[in-house]
């Protein structure tokens, strides 16, 4: 019988791959909310394509913790019938995407951490996780160039373009340490993943000089907002997940 809800058993290798996957399929629907609405079609349709990666690479990753679980959850029942506490996204992906500049900064905050992870999980132990690195980071590599590229143009460009660029980065630079959180222990040990410290002195290097390049002060690091890897998250990923699970809410085990 169909259920409106799950809960997962989460083993170190289950929780890495969920914390992976909520990240992509809430930022590949934040992104999504901007089809129809972009400043120029050409990119209207670019942020589409970026949510496909991101919806493809969460689907992958849901798979992955499903046969690691072993409870027979699929992708569509880990995407659509966990509750808001089971999701492991970081804050700064459910952040709403207010304008432009704040979409694109979001963006380029997170490329230039995950773009590198996925680099070095090529070389991952789990030949399953490896695999899913080898398609992703090619994305993920695209993703970086193009929010960089765009960052820069909004920097460097008119004084109001430059303005809001700033505010994005003033306004999500707090959600960034997150990012940096520890991996398990012993999936570091084993060499199933990269451990995210070990990946601040490359970000910190990607943010600078894209950050010199577009003429925006890269703001003050201080006290860092956490917990949407332990499942304590903002009030936008409520209304954000009542809109993505809807259909399998109302109508249980529905497929298309």
């Amino acid at each position: 019988m169909a259920t409106t809800s799950i809960q997962v058993a989460e083993t170190p290798l289950v929780r890495l791959a969920l914390q992976r996957a909520d990240d992509a399929l809430v930022l590949g629907h934040r992104l999504s909310e901007w089809c129809g609405h972009a400043p120029v079609l050409e990119e209207d349709i670019a942020l589409a394509n970026l949510a496909l990666d991101l919806i493809g690479q969460a689907r992958e990753l849901y798979a992955l913790a499903g046969e690691a679980e072993g409870a027979g959850h699929d992708e569509d029942q880990l995407a659509y019938l966990r509750n808001e506490r089971a999701y492991r996204n970081l804050l700064l992906l459910e952040q709403p995407n207010g304008d432009f500049a704040l979409t694109i900064a979001r963006q380029f905050l997170y490329a230039a951490f995950i773009d590198p992870w996925w680099r070095a999980t090529l070389h991952a132990t789990h030949p399953g996780l490896a695999a899913i690195a080898a398609k992703a980071e090619k994305e993920t590599a695209y993703h970086l160039r193009h929010s960089a590229e765009w960052l820069i143009r909004l920097g460097d460009g008119t004084p109001e373009s430059h303005r809001r660029a700033q505010e994005a980065l003033d306004r999500l630079w707090p959600y960034t340490g997150e990012m940096f959180e520890p991996a398990e222990a012993t999936l570091v040990a084993d060499g199933v993943c990269a451990d995210p410290p070990g990946l601040r002195e490359t970000w910190n290097a990607t943010v600078d000089a894209v950050l010199a390049q577009a003429t925006l002060q890269r703001p003050k690091d201080g006290w860092m907002q956490t917990g949407g890897r332990a499942g304590r998250h903002t009030e936008h990923l409520g209304p954000l997940l009542a809109e993505l699970q809807y259909m399998q809410r109302v109508l249980p085990g529905a497929v298309w």
